[in-house]
């Protein structure tokens, strides 16, 4: 399992994605599940992937591959006329892949799925970003969902809900992603550090900034136990719970002759 998330801002895009993948407690790797690619002032693409890890490298190499080969007559990433064309090679790569390995393995009881974000901008277009499903199909970002999440999502998702805001800057973003990334790590051994992250800002056509947050990484330190304090004193300035005054008065007395 992993977690990844893509977020759209007004300034541009954020993505962020752990790094752990495992086959059991005793069997944990590390392996990149970012990836980035660009033609410097015309288009940069961020790729963020989930699911069986054999699948999505195998996605991530035969997209690498075609852009290589150089050649215009088949469809890839770097000759999409549109984020939306990008999505619809990477949908169709995706559900390519994983229909050959279930076609191989008919007789076990693996699964090769996978499901992937992307995001980017070309040139003549608005930054844009897509949830791109194993079947291939994809929804993309909008006013009312403007981010998505993929992997292990339900332990950080209540920080984005409460706190995301589209005009927050950069700095504020990645504040908040990493908080929802600490909120998952601690619910769920199978997410963990390093964190990829990356920023591309509108307009700018190019990769933009990337770095990697490791265990030592001393803001991601302050961030993890300034939260849980903070979470503490939230709680203790809540109203004190009673019995006399909280419950139901008419519920009270049922149970009371019930005794």
């Amino acid at each position: 399992m992993t977690y990844c998330v893509g977020l759209t801002l007004d300034e541009g895009l954020v993505y962020i994605a752990d790094t752990r993948t495992n086959a059991g407690v005793d069997d944990i790797s590390t392996f990149r599940k970012l990836h980035a690619v660009d033609t410097p002032g015309e288009r940069s693409m961020t790729l963020l992937s989930s699911g069986n890890l054999a699948t999505t490298q195998m996605v991530i190499n035969i997209l690498k591959d075609r852009m290589k080969s150089c050649s215009n007559r088949d469809a890839h990433l770097m000759n999409a006329s549109s984020m939306f064309e990008a999505a619809k090679i990477v949908g169709t790569t995706l559900r390519n892949v994983i229909n050959t390995f279930s076609e191989n393995e008919r007789s076990t009881e693996k699964k090769f799925d996978g499901t992937m974000i992307l995001g980017g901008q070309i040139i003549g277009d608005e930054p844009r970003l897509f949830l791109i499903y194993p079947e291939g199909n994809f929804i993309e970002a909008s006013i009312d969902t403007p981010y998505f999440q993929i992997g292990e999502t339900k332990y950080g998702r209540p920080i984005l809900i409460r706190a995301y805001n589209r005009q927050m800057g950069f700095e504020d973003a990645v504040k908040l992603l990493l908080v929802s990334f600490d909120s998952t790590i601690k619910a769920n051994l199978s997410v963990g550090l390093p964190l990829d992250l990356q920023i591309y800002k509108r307009g700018s056509f190019c990769t933009g900034m990337q770095f990697r947050i490791e265990k030592d990484n001393e803001y991601f330190n302050m961030i993890s136990s300034g939260w849980g304090e903070a979470l503490r004193n939230a709680f203790d300035r809540l109203p004190d719970f009673s019995f006399e005054t909280s419950i139901d008065p008419n519920l009270a007395k049922i149970q009371s002759r019930a005794a």
